[in-house]
């Protein structure tokens, strides 16, 4: 009798699951991990900013506060009023991709790129602002105070630096938000398959967090001499 052999039928692909992983699932839960300890080395980043700005502030409390008078508290606020929303707006369009709502999910993805483009701009009206009045540190710096002038320059040193790093953070998330736009335009992601979506979010939420940190120490330390 002739042997007859069976051969099993492949596996259908499935969409997203890079040959590496097992399933979906196992994807998911590595893209997780590899967020987080990325996120946890941008705190260590963020914390020795925060770690100079404590011992500076520590050093130097009363040119400090004086030095945070000279920050616009309206577009502060309204900055820190954009983000959450744009927090609310990344959200419902991880939710809207978990659903396997495209229209949804791209409309939201659209939503929290506009509402980070407004944040960017009001922060650029800001910096022009105080290089308008000598108030970045280097040769041009003018501080109206000579006696607070030192601090008042560690401040806005500090001031430019983490604005300076949180806006390039959002530069980069705009980006990536992007290039989630053209993938879910395309249908790339399903109820089954946005992991990238939630992972994005991870990282805008980061951003939008690290802002609730800077908006007080650098906007309200000095509202008290008022």
């Amino acid at each position: 009798m002739a042997d007859v052999s069976v051969t099993a039928a492949p596996h259908a692909p499935v969409p997203g699951l890079q040959h590496h992983f097992d399933s979906i699932e196992q994807q998911k839960e590595a893209s997780a991990l590899g967020m987080w300890v990325f996120l946890v080395t941008e705190v260590l980043f963020f914390g020795g900013l925060f770690l100079a700005y404590t011992i500076y502030r520590w050093q130097n409390a009363r040119g400090f506060a004086h030095a945070s008078l000279h920050m616009d508290l309206t577009l502060g606020t309204i900055n820190t009023a954009v983000l959450i929303c744009s927090s609310l707006t990344m959200a419902m369009a991880v939710h809207s991709a978990a659903i396997g709502k495209k229209k949804l999910l791209i409309g939201f993805l659209v939503l929290t790129m506009l509402l980070g483009g407004a944040f960017l701009g009001i922060k650029a009206v800001e910096y022009t602002d105080h290089i308008h009045h000598h108030l970045l540190p280097g040769p041009g710096f003018h501080y109206p105070v000579p006696t607070d002038a030192r601090a008042a320059e560690m401040f806005f040193s500090l001031y430019f630096a983490m604005t300076g790093l949180h806006a390039l953070h959002m530069i980069v998330g705009i980006g990536l938000l992007t290039t989630l736009l053209v993938l879910a335009r395309h249908g790339r992601f399903t109820a089954e398959y946005h992991s990238p979506v939630e992972i994005c979010g991870l990282y805008w939420h980061f951003v939008d967090i690290i802002w609730i940190f800077l908006f007080p120490l650098l906007y309200l330390i000095g509202r008290h001499l008022h």
